[in-house]
Parts: C-alpha cells; sequence; structure tokens
C-alpha cells in the first residue's frame, strides 16, 4: 500500500515540528515562511494495541506493525493558485497525496511570527480552501473545455458528461469543495479523473497551547464552529508538547511525561489513527511463531486481493482463507483453542476481510 496523507497550513503553524513528532525525521522546523521548501516524506507506524495482545498470546520472534507514508508539504500563502509564494509547487504536492491534514494554528505567541500578522485559524482556513477551490475551477474549465469540444458529434455520453462537468464547476464556484459533492456513478468517474485538490478526504489538526490541549480554547472553538457542516474530525494536539515527547528515549519516559500531563496517549498517535482512517484503511494480522505482523488493506476487500498484498502468489493461487476474529482470539487465547471452539472460519473468494481478522491463507501455485 502506498497511500499518503500530507500535512499542509499555512507557514509557521506547526506542521514541520508535527512531522517531526510523527516521523522523528527532524524536518527543519524555524520561525520563518517557507522553512520547508522541499517536501519531507516520512514512514510512520500505525499504533495498534491489538497486534501487542496478539504478540503477547504468541510470543513470536518478530512483530511488524503497519505503516502509512506521511509527507510534511510546504507551506501556503494567499495568491498560491496564481504561482505566489511556492504556492505551484505547493499545489502540485497536494495533488500527488490520497488525504490531507490541514493544520491551524490556535495559539498565541508573540515570539512565532504569523504570515498574515495575527493568530485567525477561521480566516487561514479560508485562505487554503479559495486558493484549492479556485486550481480545482482552473482545472475543471480546462476540462470542460475539452468535454464541449468532444460533444459537438451530437453523442449522448459526451453530452452528458459536459452536463457532469459543469455540476462540478458550479458547484466549485459556489465555494464547495469536491468532496461534498453528491454524484451518481458515472459523474464520480469523471471527478476522479480530474484529481482535484477539493476532492481529497480531509481533518483539521488545531495546534495549540500547553494549557488547551485538553479543552481547547476561544480559538479553537470558533473553528469546530466553522467547520460543523463538513463532516471532518478535528484534532486538539499540542505539537510543542509532542516535539517533546518525541525527545524521549524510552516508553517509560513517555508514559510518565504523559501522565504528568494528564494524557491517556501522545496526540501523535490519534493524528496517525485518524489518517488511516481518513484513508479508508484496516489492518488484518497473520500470527505465528516466526512473527506477528499487522497488514495494511483498504475496506471492503475481499480475501484473495487481501492476500496479494502479502504476495502476488497468494492472491493468484488463492484456495481459501482461515479467519478467527479477533475478540474471539484473545478471549479464547490461541489459534488451537479458536479452532477447538469453532471459531476459525474457512472463507473463499467472496469473503470481505474484516478489520481486525486473524488470517492464515492457503493457495496453490
Amino acid at each position: 500500500m502506498s497511500l499518503k496523507c500530507g500535512i499542509v497550513g499555512l507557514p509557521n503553524v506547526g506542521k514541520s515540528t508535527l512531522f517531526n513528532a510523527l516521523t522523528s525525521a527532524k524536518a527543519l522546523a524555524a520561525n520563518y515562511p517557507f522553512a520547508t521548501k522541499d517536501p519531507n516524506v516520512g514512514i510512520i507506524t500505525v499504533p495498534d494495541t491489538r497486534m501487542d495482545k496478539l504478540a503477547e498470546l504468541v510470543n513470536p520472534k518478530k512483530v511488524i506493525p503497519t505503516t502509512i507514508e506521511i509527507v510534511d508539504i510546504a507551506g501556503l500563502i494567499k495568491g498560491a493558485s496564481k504561482g505566489e509564494g511556492l504556492g505551484n509547487q505547493f499545489l502540485a504536492n497536494i495533488r500527488e497525496v490520497d488525504a490531507i491534514v490541514h493544520v491551524v494554528r490556535c495559539f498565541e505567541d508573540t515570539n512565532v511570527v504569523h504570515v498574515d500578522g495575527s493568530v485567525d485559524p477561521v480566516r487561514d482556513k479560508d485562505i487554503i480552501d479559495t486558493e484549492l477551490l479556485l486550481k480545482d475551477m482552473e482545472t475543471v474549465e480546462k476540462r470542460l473545455e475539452k468535454l464541449k469540444k468532444n460533444a459537438k458529434g451530437g453523442e449522448k455520453e459526451a453530452k452528458a458528461r459536459v452536463e457532469s462537468g459543469q455540476k462540478i464547476l458550479d458547484h466549485l464556484e459556489s465555494e464547495k469543495p469536491a468532496r461534498t459533492l453528491e454524484l451518481d456513478d458515472n459523474e464520480l468517474e469523471l471527478l476522479e479523473d480530474m484529481y482535484l485538490l477539493t476532492a481529497k478526504p480531509i481533518m483539521y489538526v488545531c495546534n495549540v497551547d500547553e494549557d488547551s490541549v485538553h479543552e481547547g480554547n476561544e480559538h479553537t472553538k470558533r473553528f469546530a464552529e466553522a467547520i460543523k457542516n463538513e463532516n471532518a474530525e478535528m484534532l486538539l494536539i499540542s505539537a510543542g508538547i509532542e516535539a517533546d515527547i518525541a525527545e524521549l528515549e524510552s516508553k517509560e519516559e513517555r508514559m510518565e511525561f504523559l501522565a504528568d500531563m494528564g494524557l491517556e496517549e501522545a496526540g501523535v498517535n490519534r493524528v496517525i489513527r485518524s489518517c488511516y482512517k481518513l484513508l479508508k484503511l484496516i489492518t488484518y494480522f497473520t500470527a505465528g511463531e516466526k512473527e506477528v505482523r499487522a497488514w495494511t488493506i483498504e475496506e471492503g476487500w475481499k480475501a484473495p486481493k487481501a492476500a496479494g498484498v502479502i504476495h502476488t502468489d497468494f492472491e493468484k493461487g488463492f484456495i481459501r482463507a482461515e479467519v478467527i476474529k479477533y475478540n474471539d482470539y484473545v478471549s479464547l487465547g490461541s489459534e488451537a483453542a479458536a479452532k477447538e471452539a469453532g471459531k476459525m472460519g474457512v472463507e473463499g473468494k467472496e469473503y470481505v476481510v474484516g478489520d481486525g481478522d486473524v488470517m492464515h491463507f492457503r493457495f496453490n501455485v
């Protein structure tokens, strides 16, 4: 799986600090605009207590978690859609990711300059939304011109595509992102073919001060009101706290630090899991004495395709899948106990893999 989440936002909102905490990749984090000129890319482990529990039961030689890719993209400014600042580069980098993590600044600090002079996360969000919409409108307009030329012959299907293209453009011109537009299958195919920036799923990370990490503040309350109709998740994170946690060497030190802060877990764990969910990914497990391993697939995949992420031969020669539901495995304590209790299912090619399934594949090539 090569799906990516891209971290976006205005300059100096905490994108690179969050990226460093997520990946420990130590991207440049500096107090001036455009500290990040080229996108930093990191591979991050997806935290999953289920895998830890399976490893505890199986006691394997190796434990291999699943991962996703995260990209720290250069900060955007007003006019990016026309090439201002690093606009063209920023927008091209967004086009390459599958989902967006939009970081907004929700803390006051006179020592950290704001590109627009004051802290206003709603205004900041509107700036980025506008630039993405303008770029998408430009993309759709160009595509619509081609569709209209193709429709001159009078073909019914070509005319229908023109109508679909116009529907998408009208929606964007009403200042609504493409992801909120309801489309039938044919219209959706056209939309996907355009690779629009505002069609990508999005989540918001409010970067707050240490005192606001539990309940938020006036900035986060205003922001929550502004996005209430977007059906998007909003997380409160203190990038400064996360950076401090990332510097600690041991798990014990990190747990002690979190306890002192009154936090149950690092905020980056919530960000990672939300990215995973945003990309519509799920996990299944393989568990044996050699290794317990988490495998990433997309929601709705059937058993043969899921087997293919282990090796293409598993998909080509798929015979059956032996499946134990995670809760059954844990409650009964082992594969053998689950099998004896009749909790191991034997599934064929039409089986849709569930999140947390513990699986063995039988194949013949």
